[in-house]
């Protein structure tokens, strides 16, 4: 296999690990796992993690991929630092509507802590994207607090899912989309919420 066939090879597996294990997927996927795991019962796992889900993951990347259809963006990862405003801003401000709607239901403690915890990585990470003007990497910040998340709610079996986000931070760097710095600050950000704070709140 040549060099060139090689890189191609790597770029290929980067670009699969970016979609397939993305923010939103993520998001969605924990927060309705431990709604199953939290819930009295199915049809409120159901409609709780639904809640969640909708709030900090399905709302957020629709109103991405609605901009990106009108040009506002350059694609639903917002891979342009200058472009993040409205999508940070709006994914933060429905990820803290989410808290304050289950809270507002009576929604488990372990899910409400969960999403609660996103909304806070969700506070650290804009400002320092806004502010800043440093595109810390919300794919890393996401996959390491779900690692941590699974760790801590089903035990440490759930370590196997450690690799795996290293393999999204790894792919962010081999795309160019991030530097090595900001995917390690993103997955700092994202395992302290889950690994420190979620603890608390539970």
């Amino acid at each position: 296999m040549t060099e060139k066939q090689q890189v191609t090879t790597a770029d290929r597996v980067a670009r699969l690990l970016t979609e397939v294990l993305s923010p939103a997927v993520l998001v969605a996927v924990v927060l309705l796992a431990v709604a199953w795991a939290s819930a009295d019962s199915a049809l409120s796992a159901l409609i709780m993690g639904v809640i969640a889900a909708a709030a900090a993951s399905f709302l957020p990347i629709a109103y991405i991929l609605r901009g990106v259809r009108r040009g506002s963006w350059t694609d639903r990862h917002v891979g342009d630092r200058a472009q993040r405003t409205l999508p940070l801003l709006v994914c933060l401000g429905s990820t803290a509507s989410g808290t304050a709607a289950l809270a507002a239901v009576g929604a488990p403690r372990d899910l409400l802590a969960l999403i609660a915890c996103m909304a806070a990585a969700l506070v650290v990470a804009t400002p320092i994207t806004l502010l800043a003007r440093w595109k810390i990497s919300i794919h890393a910040l996401v996959a390491a607090g779900v690692a941590v998340t699974f760790t801590v709610v089903f035990g440490w079996a759930l370590l196997a899912t450690w690799p795996p986000a290293a393999a999204v931070g790894w792919s962010r760097v081999r795309l160019g989309d991030h530097t090595t710095a900001q995917v390690l600050a993103g997955a700092l950000v994202g395992a302290c919420a889950t690994g420190l704070l979620y603890p608390v709140l539970r």
